[in-house]
């Protein structure tokens, strides 16, 4: 890694701790003029304890389970919604085009708390859906819609001549998609593809109005509990963060690995 390269990284990072310790030296200020006691020592507990000679994950770290897996799964589930809704949205079908344009303004067009309540005590009940596989089919269809135009914009970027060229060595629909364009087409929207995996993970927080022990819900039982909420949302605050910053540095690998390869093609 060349100094050019590490050089913006370190910037950034200097800027971040600056940053850090100046929004800490403000809370720091405001809490003692509130005469509030901080208690951060209290934080690990809620994070891993010790017990019977070896250590057990707390209440934060198995909301972040719940929250990871939710993720996880409602992220296969979007990519698949939003690969089949553009490749509908791109195709000769009238009624493909319809049907995916109607549901991309639909979504896009409604908040995803109202959608989660309606699937939630409408359309969950009557088709048999527990809890956990309402909050991954709402966030699913919600981000589906959004990244369905991410994917379509990619399609339309492929010059005509890769299908021509696919088509000439004699590749079918199924192969020509699998190895020529979408290959092209990840590589392309990736960055924008990231937005969407963070901005998942994010809305993964308003599940927790079906009670589900996610990392949010976790957070606020917790509050409830002791009366640090500084300390405990800015703690949640932190993990998605984390979470959010780890998606993006390896998205930006990937992108760079994935320009590496097809230069070398």
């Amino acid at each position: 890694m060349t100094f050019q390269v590490v050089k913006p990284i370190l910037s950034a990072l200097l800027q971040i701790i600056i940053l850090l310790l100046g929004i800490a030296w403000l809370l720091d200020s405001g809490a003692q003029a509130m005469g509030y006691s901080w208690q951060w020592q209290r934080i690990p507990d809620y994070i891993f304890f010790y017990e019977e000679g070896q250590w057990w994950s707390a209440e934060l770290i198995d909301g972040l389970l719940v929250t990871l897996k939710i993720s996880a799964l409602s992220l296969i589930a979007t990519l698949l919604i939003g690969l089949i809704t553009a490749l509908l949205r791109v195709s000769d079908s009238i009624i493909g085009r319809i049907l995916a344009r109607s549901y991309i303004e639909l979504i896009r067009n409604t908040p995803l708390l109202v959608q989660i309540y309606l699937l939630y005590f409408v359309f969950g009940p009557v088709i048999g859906l527990d809890r956990f596989s309402t909050a991954i089919l709402a966030l699913a269809i919600f981000q589906g819609a959004y990244t369905a135009e991410i994917f379509r914009a990619g399609l339309n970027s492929i010059d005509t001549g890769q299908f021509e060229a696919a088509k000439s060595l004699g590749l079918s629909t199924y192969f020509t998609y699998k190895d020529v364009i979408l290959p092209q087409v990840l590589q392309r929207t990736l960055p924008p593809l990231t937005n969407e995996v963070v901005s998942l993970i994010k809305n993964s927080s308003i599940v927790s109005v079906m009670a589900i022990f996610d990392l949010t819900t976790e957070g606020r039982n917790i509050v409830a509990e002791t009366a640090m909420p500084f300390e405990i949302w800015f703690t949640v605050a932190a993990i998605y963060l984390l979470l959010t910053l780890s998606l993006s540095a390896l998205s930006a690998w990937l992108e760079h690995k994935l320009g590496t390869q097809w230069r070398a093609h």
